[in-house]
C-alpha cells in the first residue's frame, strides 16, 4: 500500500498536536533551576513501551508519586507491526504507529519533558537536559533503548561513509524516519533485488524482526508484481528466532521471492553504485569463503546493536556493549539502589521486545513503589512468569497470516532473569505454524498496547 498525501498530513498533524499539548515541557531558551525532588519523585528517561507503561502504572498505583518522563523525540512511533506497513498489508497506515505524548501525560498526571539528556549527576540526583534545565529525582529509571554500532562492525569505514550508508540503507530497527525512508525506497524501486542484512552478532532488538521483514517485503514484491528477490545475508546458519516457523512460511508462500544465505560476512556497501560486497562461506569449516559483489535495488542493513549511551552517561556498571548490569533478579542497577533500568537496556537474558519492556516496567514499578514506601521487594515474586512475553510476526498478506512465540521468564541460577520460548502450532493452522487467527491476534495485541499507552 503506497503512502499517500493523506498519510503524510496525518503524520504532520499528530506531530503538531503533540507539540501543542500543555502538559509537555518545551524549550524556553533559558536554563531553569532544577525541579526539586519531593521525596517521591521518579524521573524516567525514555518514552518507549517501557517508559510510558511505567509512567502510567506509577501514577495509577500511587498518586503521591511525582513522575517526569524525558524523551528527545517529539512524537512516538512504534516499531512492532511496522514490518506490516513495509509489506503493504491492507488497512495499515502511518497513523496506526504514531502516538502523542501529551495525551497520557495529561490524563494520568505526569510531566512530559521533550528534550535530550545531556548529563546525569547521581550524587546530586539531577538529570540535565538540553533545553529544559535540570530535573531532580529520588528514583531514576533508564529506558533509553538501543543505538547502532557501525564503528565496531565496520572499523575501516570513515564517519562519512557510515553516515552515507546509514541514510541510504536504513536499519529501521529504531523508531523514527528510518521506517518511512525504507518504505519510500520500496515504493520507488524498479525490478531487482532487496538485500536484508540482520545484525551480524550479539544481542539486538526484537530477534524475529529481520525475518518477519523478509516475509513482508517478499509479500510486497509479490503483490506489486516486482521481478526480484529478497536476499538475506545472515551469519546464523539458519538458527534464529522462530526459525522453523519462518522457514516453513517462506517455503510455502514465497519460494520464488526469498533466498536465505546463512553464512555470510558483509564487508562493503556502495550506495552510489548500489552494490553490496560480502563473503559467503560454504559451511562452518570454510575459512576462506567466496567474495561476491552484487547489485541491489534496496538495501536494509541492520548493524550490530549496542545500548544507548545514556547508560554509560549515568556512570553505572555495564557490559562491553553498554547494557546495564543488574542487581540480581530485580530491575535495579547493580551500582546504585536509586537507579532502575528497563526495556532493551538490561543484561537480563530475556528477549528485547515491546512486550518484554511492558512486563519489565510493571515489575520495576512494584519494586520502586515498595522502595519509596520503605518496603522490601522480593525480586523472585511471581516467577516463573508464564507467557511473560508473547511475540507475534506477520508472515503472509493475502490472506494475512502470522506466527507467534510465548516465553516463560524465570529466575535463572546464573543470577539473571531468563526466558525460554515455545513456538506453537495454532488450532486453526491446519498443522502449520502460521494461521489467520494468529494474524488477527497480532493486530489485536498491537492495538491493545497502543491504547494502553496513549488513551
Amino acid at each position: 500500500m503506497a503512502m499517500n498525501r493523506r498519510d503524510t498530513f496525518k503524520l504532520a498533524g499528530v506531530a503538531a498536536a503533540a507539540a501543542a499539548m500543555p502538559s509537555m515541557a518545551v524549550a524556553s531558551g533559558k536554563k531553569a533551576a532544577a525541579k526539586k525532588a519531593t521525596g517521591k519523585s521518579v524521573v524516567i528517561i525514555g518514552a518507549g513501551f517501557g517508559g510510558l507503561t511505567m509512567a502510567k502504572a506509577l501514577r495509577q498505583k500511587d498518586k503521591s508519586i511525582d513522575v517526569t518522563v524525558i524523551e528527545k523525540r517529539a512524537m512516538h512511533m512504534a516499531c512492532p507491526l511496522s514490518n506490516g506497513l513495509l509489506g503493504g498489508l491492507d488497512n495499515m497506515a502511518l497513523d496506526m504507529f504514531v502516538g502523542d505524548y501529551g495525551q497520557p501525560a495529561t490524563k494520568y498526571g505526569y510531566t512530559f519533558v521533550n528534550s535530550e539528556v545531556t548529563s546525569i549527576d547521581r550524587k546530586a540526583k539531577t538529570v540535565s537536559t538540553s533545553t529544559c534545565g535540570d530535573v531532580a529525582y529520588d528514583i531514576l529509571v533508564l529506558s533509553p533503548g538501543i543505538a547502532y554500532d557501525y564503528e565496531n562492525q565496520f572499523p575501516k569505514w570513515s564517519k562519512e561513509k557510515i553516515a552515507h550508508v546509514a541514510a541510504a540503507c536504513p536499519g529501521a530497527l529504531m523508531p523514527g524516519n528510518e521506517h518511512i525512508a525504507l518504505k519510500r525506497q520500496l515504493e520507488n524501486m524498479d525490478d531487482g533485488n532487496v538485500y536484508i542484512v540482520p545484525p551480524a552478532k550479539g544481542k539486538f532488538r526484537c530477534p524475529p524482526a529481520p525475518y518477519e521483514r523478509t516475509a513482508m517485503i517478499a509479500n510486497y514484491l509479490k503483490n506489486e508484481g516486482i521481478k526480484g528477490k529478497v536476499i538475506v545475508l545472515d551469519t546464523r546458519g539458519g538458527k534464529f528466532a522462530k526459525a522453523a516457523a519462518f522457514k516453513e512460511s517462506w517455503a510455502d508462500l514465497f519460494k520464488d521471492q526469498i533466498e536465505y544465505k546463512g553464512l555470510t560476512e558483509v564487508t562493503d556497501v556502495d550506495p552510489v553504485a548500489k552494490t553490496i560486497t560480502y563473503t559467503e562461506f560454504a559451511n562452518d569449516d570454510d575459512e576462506k569463503g567466496t567474495v561476491k559483489t552484487e547489485k541491489y535495488e534496496v538495501c536494509n542493513l541492520i548493524p550490530i546493536n549496542k545500548c544507548s549511551p545514556v547508560i554509560a552517561m549515568a556512570g553505572i556498571e555495564h557490559n562491553g556493549a553498554g547494557y546495564a548490569m543488574m542487581d540480581g533478579f530485580s530491575f535495579r542497577s547493580k551500582t546504585d539502589k536509586n537507579v532502575y533500568v528497563i526495556g532493551d537496556a538490561v543484561t537480563h537474558a530475556i528477549p528485547p521486545s515491546g512486550q518484554t519492556a511492558i512486563w519489565g516496567a510493571h515489575r520495576a514499578t512494584g519494586q520502586i513503589i515498595d522502595q519509596l514506601n520503605g518496603k522490601v521487594s522480593d525480586p523472585k515474586a511471581g516467577l516463573p512468569a508464564k507467557a511473560a512475553n508473547v511475540c507475534f510476526s506477520m508472515v503472509g498478506g493475502k490472506p494475512e497470516e502470522a506466527i507467534m512465540v510465548t516465553l516463560t521468564f524465570t529466575a535463572d541460577p546464573s543470577g539473571k532473569l531468563k526466558g525460554k520460548g515455545n513456538v506453537p502450532k495454532p488450532k486453526d493452522g491446519n498443522g502449520k505454524f502460521r494461521s489467520k487467527g494468529t494474524a488477527t491476534a497480532t493486530r489485536e495485541w498491537f492495538g491493545g498496547v497502543m491504547r494502553e499507552m496513549f488513551s
